[in-house]
Formats: structure tokens, C-alpha cells, sequence
């Protein structure tokens, strides 16, 4: 399952961001797939991006002048959420899978989890409230409304985004200010953090996450727990990579359907597959 994840989350990395040209004339693909959204955090101005960001188009529907309902987006997230869940995090986001290499580096003693996480993991719902929501309704940059996560927070996009552009746009270096070198500062932080921390940008700040963990419980892909079978001996938990107990995995916000607790279950009461 490690490995069957790993090979998905790299080939839909490669699938969702495979427009090379982009990459080596540091221009951003603007054809008519850009009209459709990827599942996961997968940044609009990555120069190999072939589709939008739903974060970054639901910010864009905010934007408009004149206040109106996303409806689009909603549906958007009502039917990948209602199918998937939180598996687009653990398999199908780019970000999510450089936190994850990030993680695998043999350094420090790992943590699953940082100190006073009860409280640090409603920073991802005051990411989605407070900058994907709030934010893109009343912040201007002069007369013009901004998508503020993506302005002031997303590290997908300065890491997929900013930075390869700039490596090939001299005239995008020169411009740099205070608002890159706060990003950039951002992104080494969470990817220092990532070496130590499983995936900390996922557990505390991703608004996307947040979004889908709300489908968690009803989902159709799920990891089932048959509690009769249960021994009680832990195994999955202490494989988890965020620390669920039986009780809790698949149906907690948290849970992005990895799979490790099933692989670990020496009494298979564990079964990853549909509801």
C-alpha cells in the first residue's frame, strides 16, 4: 500500500502538472483545461499546471464584483468530497505528497503530531473562514479584490508557482518584495517542519482539507472497522501517521484515508475500500 500510494500520488503530480513547455520558457498554461479544476491543491500558476486549483477558483467566484454563491464550487466539492473524502489528500495532492517525501528523510525523531495540536488544528479552518472565505470577499489590492490564501499563505504556490517561474523570468526576480520573502519564509518553515512533523501543512493550515475532512464520515471511500473483531492491541494506531485510534480512522476530519492502519492490523478487522 506505502508504495502503491507513493507511485499514484507521483504519476497524478506528474499528470496534473505535465505541461514542460511551461516549465522550461517559464509560462503559465492557459488552454481551455485551465477551465477545469484538479481535486487537490494543485496551483493555477504553476508553469506546468494543466488545470486549476478549486481553492483558487472558489477565490475567483468570491472575487467577482457584485456578491453571488458559488454554486459551481460547492457542487465541485459536494461530489469529490461525498465520493472521496479526505483520499485526495493522502493520495492525489502534489503538496501533500512533497510532505510526505520531505518526511521520509532519516533525520530527527519523528512526531506525528506538534504540541497543543487540539487547539493548532482549527488553523485550517481559520485558513478556509478567514482567508479563503472572508478574505477573498472584503481584502483589496487597490480597487480590485485578491484572493487572499493564495496572496498571503499557500505554499503550493510558492513552491509549484512562484519559484519556478522566477528561476526562468529574470524580469519576475527583479520584482521580488516583501510578499514573496514572507511566502517563501512560509514554505521553508512548513518544509523544514515536514522533515520532523508529518505533514504540518495538511494537519493545521490547508483550507482544502478542511473542506473535504467534512465529508469524512459519509463518504464513499472509507477504511472500515469491524470493532467486533477488534483485539485491541493498537497496531493501528500507532502506525497512523496522525495518531487515530480505531474508533476515530476514516471517520475523523483528520483521517486521509492512507491506509497504514489497515496495513498494520494483524487481525484485518481493517478493510480500505468503498462504503
Amino acid at each position: 500500500m506505502k508504495k502503491l500510494r507513493t507511485v499514484v500520488q507521483i504519476a497524478f503530480t506528474i499528470f496534473t502538472n505535465g505541461y514542460a513547455y511551461g516549465f522550461l520558457n517559464g509560462k503559465i498554461y492557459q488552454g481551455s483545461l485551465k477551465y477545469a479544476c484538479v481535486p487537490g491543491l494543485n496551483c493555477y500558476s504553476c508553469p506546468g499546471a494543466v488545470a486549476s486549483c478549486p481553492l483558487g477558483a472558489l477565490q475567483a467566484l468570491l472575487n467577482r464584483r457584485g456578491f453571488q454563491v458559488p454554486f459551481a464550487m460547492l457542487g465541485f466539492f459536494f461530489l469529490f468530497g461525498s465520493v472521496f473524502g479526505r483520499f485526495i489528500c493522502g493520495w492525489l495532492c502534489p503538496f501533500g505528497l512533497v510532505q510526505d517525501l520531505l518526511h521520509k528523510i532519516p533525520l530527527f525523531r519523528k512526531r506525528k503530531r506538534l504540541p497543543f495540536h487540539h487547539i493548532l488544528k482549527y488553523g485550517r479552518y481559520a485558513a478556509l473562514v478567514g482567508l479563503a472565505g472572508i478574505g477573498s470577499l472584503f481584502l483589496f489590492g487597490g480597487f480590485a479584490k485578491v484572493p487572499a490564501f493564495c496572496k498571503y499563505l499557500c505554499p503550493s504556490g510558492t513552491f509549484f508557482g512562484a519559484l519556478p517561474l522566477m528561476a526562468s523570468n529574470e524580469a519576475l526576480r527583479d520584482q521580488a518584495g516583501g510578499l514573496f520573502f514572507w511566502k517563501l519564509g512560509i514554505l521553508l518553515v512548513l518544509l523544514l517542519l515536514s522533515v520532523k512533523v508529518y505533514r504540518p501543512f495538511c494537519q493545521y493550515l490547508c483550507p482544502l482539507g478542511a473542506i473535504y475532512g467534512w465529508f469524512n464520515r459519509f463518504s464513499l471511500v472509507q477504511v472500515h472497522w469491524e470493532k467486533e473483531r477488534c483485539t485491541s492491541c493498537k497496531a493501528c494506531q500507532r502506525a497512523c501517521p496522525v495518531d487515530l485510534a480505531p474508533e476515530e480512522i476514516s471517520r475523523s476530519p483528520e483521517c486521509i484515508r492512507c491506509g497504514k492502519c489497515a496495513e498494520a492490523c494483524p487481525a484485518d478487522c481493517l478493510h480500505f475500500g468503498r462504503r
